[in-house]
């Protein structure tokens, strides 16, 4: 196989999912007719029941999610666990979509378990999809797959510090942890689809020059 066999719809869609993120909330706040703070309120706010145009974040997460899975099902140079794992937590996107928040009434119990299996999936994929050999591209390399999941995780828990002690910037963790999650992957397929150095295509046999 070749270790940069990354299909071209792959790129796209990986490039698509932060773009759309960034794009869902950023229309879906200007539309909304009660005061809205972005750094403070939730993204999942403008997707709930009772907000303006709530179909706009809606949409943005069930396609952002989509987006996550395709990008798993291209990304064949990494391990399969960590393919699985990221489709994983796209498809924990789109039920969080399906799950949507109540203005006024707090969180359901299935937006909660589906976020937190979405946010934890996209944390932990790249330390699950590295893998070993001269001619892996660098993002797939243990050192950095376990770099890139540890960044996550520690934006994870700080979004979750400031939803537990109200700490006024939930929605500026928020913002920063879904654009990380949702652009490592298209990092990750741009770090595939980079020309391999010649060192790592050729090795020659042990004895030849």
């Amino acid at each position: 196989m070749n270790v940069r066999d990354v299909p071209w719809w792959g790129t796209v869609l990986s490039a698509v999912s932060p773009v759309l993120l960034a794009a869902g909330w950023t229309v879906a706040a200007s539309l909304q007719a009660r005061p809205y703070d972005p750094v403070a309120d939730s993204v999942s706010a403008l997707a709930g029941i009772g907000a303006t145009d709530r179909w706009v974040m809606t949409l943005a997460f069930a396609v952002a999610g989509a987006c996550e899975i395709v990008t798993g099902l291209a990304l064949r140079p990494a391990r399969t666990a960590g393919r699985l794992v990221l489709m994983a937590g796209g498809a924990a996107g789109i039920m969080v979509a399906a799950s949507p928040v109540h203005m006024g009434d707090g969180a359901p119990v299935s937006h909660i378990l589906w976020a937190t299996a979405g946010l934890a999936a996209l944390a932990v994929w790249p330390a699950a999809a590295a893998r070993r050999g001269p001619a892996v591209p660098w993002t797939l390399r243990p050192g950095v797959s376990g770099g890139a999941a540890v960044i996550l995780l520690v934006l994870l828990a700080w979004f979750a510090m400031e939803l537990i002690t109200s700490g006024g910037q939930a929605g500026l963790a928020e913002r920063v942890l879904g654009e990380a999650q949702a652009g490592w992957p298209f990092v990750v397929v741009m770090s595939c689809r980079h020309p391999l150095p010649v060192t790592a295509r050729y090795q020659p046999l042990h004895g030849y020059q």
